[in-house]
């Protein structure tokens, strides 16, 4: 069984969960194409933490939400490895999508990149469209853009 909440990011587990996520996402892409929150602006009041958590209670996922004027943008989406298929992912994005819809904001958006398919795949499967740059994000061949309207 899985708990998904908002929780603080500021918490040791959640530090070393997001560092695994660092790590891994520096085996795929160079450091300069990797558009990644740190701690202090996850802590922003305008950015919502969730997290996934097994029934021991340990982490196995994380994902924040970050509500921009217009747009709520999905950060920092990761579930250990050895906890994916298990829902976590689905759940925390409707998560944060409940989020978003209660702050006012009429669509989702998210960057990726082509070397996570799996990722990008879970996310046409909830409703997501490939789209250009947003916000302050440039066209490069490293990303890909995609965005959901929030009913």
């Amino acid at each position: 069984m899985l708990h998904i909440a908002f929780e603080s990011p500021n918490q040791p587990e959640i530090i070393a969960l997001i560092a695994d996520l660092d790590a891994y996402q520096l085996t795929l892409y160079p450091p300069e194409a990797v558009y990644a929150l740190d701690l202090a602006s996850l802590l922003q009041p305008h950015v919502k933490f969730a997290v996934a958590r097994d029934a021991d209670q340990a982490i196995v996922g994380c994902a924040a939400v970050v509500l921009n004027p217009g747009y709520g943008e999905v950060k920092r989406m990761y579930v250990k490895p050895e906890a994916r298929g298990r829902g976590a992912a689905l759940r925390l994005m409707a998560l944060l999508e409940q989020a978003a819809r209660e702050a006012g904001c009429p669509l989702m958006t998210l960057e990726t990149g082509p070397s996570q398919p799996e990722a990008s795949a879970l996310y046409e499967r909830q409703g997501y469209a490939r789209c250009g740059p947003f916000g302050d994000y440039r066209d490069d061949p490293l990303s890909v853009f995609m965005q959901k309207r929030l009913a």
